[in-house]
């Protein structure tokens, strides 16, 4: 961590940096259990051998103003991770995976269908190592993600809208098969829950040892956070009940309707087509229209207590309450979570502590439905502040 010092006061006079602190330490604000530590962020290495080594350890915050009453309620923020999503935990994964079991090659090509997020996580590891990557991408999905991968150095094939998750999934498929490129299955990839199971689950656990935690909400994308974050909190604290949220607009776990898979390159659980409950929803990110194997995987554990579903503005406006009330700037999935950890604060017994994931950042939404209202000119209210004094004022 970086130490504070005033100015002046590592000198020859004052007896260097060792006497610089000690007065620090003197005049530094008492707080409970002690004297506040003299740094300026929480304790890290100094000193990272490549960016992937940032990944995790992200900070868990409590929400001051919109929780209820009586009930504690704080978020684990994934967008501090380096590229701002939980997905860079499972690109990490899934890259490192590949090449123990020696399926990606030096200087190999990455395929994946993607969101967003995963692509640019993907895109983030293999521009550091050495490889190249194709995402293949729904139209749908906002403009900053396909200029965030290709300034990474990816390759973005855009699918049909109207094909959703099943039409770029499909898309990767083919092009792995064509071109011999390895395929990283996200949706699959046993990799995605396990290295969940290492990191994020034990730092939350870790965060929480000696205090209260009675519920832990989570979406799901791929499901690799519910499920290996979820079996690991669910066996160390059997206490802790785990609450899923999918859209309310794609209900498809809470459907019941199983999802069917088939073969792929050898491999059986990709989606074999499109899910009945599934229609289109804001929350990007969350609940491609399938099941994903690894989310299905954590459903068969019986982790999870209860499912909430979320409305689509409901999310989007527990994003803005979020920044304008909080300074957390989250995505429309972590609105969407925290939504749904909002409602189970509602219900919870006085004293609850609740946690919820946040996965990304706003900035990944600039060009949706969450920044429709935030207008880039100035509006009546800004315009009459500019005029309320002479100068800098613009014209027309």
């Amino acid at each position: 961590a970086q130490a504070i010092f005033d100015q002046g006061t590592h000198t020859a006079e004052s007896g260097g940096t060792m006497f610089a602190l000690e007065k620090l330490a003197a005049r530094a604000p008492r707080v409970a259990g002690g004297l506040r530590p003299i740094v300026s962020s929480a304790p890290r290495r100094a000193i990272y051998e490549n960016i992937t080594e940032t990944i995790g350890n992200t900070p868990i915050v409590k929400v001051n103003r919109l929780a209820p009453a009586g009930v504690e309620l704080y978020v684990k923020c994934e967008f501090f991770n380096p590229l701002s999503s939980v997905k860079d935990r499972l690109a990490k994964a899934l890259i490192e995976a590949a090449e123990r079991s020696g399926e990606l090659k030096p200087g190999g090509t990455v395929v994946e269908s993607t969101s967003g997020n995963t692509g640019i996580a993907l895109a983030m590891v293999c521009a550091q190592r050495g490889y190249k990557f194709v995402a293949t991408m729904a139209q749908s999905f906002s403009v900053e993600r396909r200029k965030v991968m290709r300034m990474l150095g990816a390759k973005v094939i855009l699918t049909p809208a109207s094909q959703g998750g099943i039409g770029m999934v499909m898309k990767a498929e083919e092009l792995a098969e064509k071109h011999g490129w390895f395929l990283a299955r996200q949706f699959e990839n046993e990799a995605n829950p396990e290295y969940h199971a290492k990191t994020t689950g034990p730092e939350i656990l870790a965060d929480f040892e000696g205090r209260r935690l009675d519920y832990w909400v989570t979406g799901y994308g791929t499901g690799g956070t519910f499920q290996g974050a979820g079996r690991v909190i669910k066996q160390a604290r059997p206490d802790v009940k785990i609450i899923l949220s999918e859209p309310k607009a794609a209900p498809l776990v809470t459907s019941g309707v199983k999802q069917d898979r088939k073969e792929v390159l050898g491999q059986w659980g990709a989606p074999a087509s499109g899910h009945p409950a599934w229609t289109a929803h804001p929350i990007q990110g969350w609940t491609p229209n399938f099941i994903p194997k690894v989310t299905e995987d954590g459903l068969n554990l019986n982790i999870h207590d209860s499912i909430v579903l979320v409305d689509g503005k409901d999310a989007m406006q527990t994003s803005l309450n979020l920044a304008q009330k909080e300074g957390i700037f989250c995505g429309t999935s972590g609105g969407a979570t925290v939504k749904a950890a909002l409602e189970i604060c509602e219900k919870a017994p006085k004293g609850s502590v609740v946690l919820a994931m946040i996965p990304d950042t706003a900035e990944r939404y600039l060009s949706t439905p969450l920044f429709a209202e935030i207008d880039a000119e100035m509006n009546k209210e800004e315009i009459e502040v500019s005029k309320s004094t002479p100068s800098a004022q613009l014209e027309g």
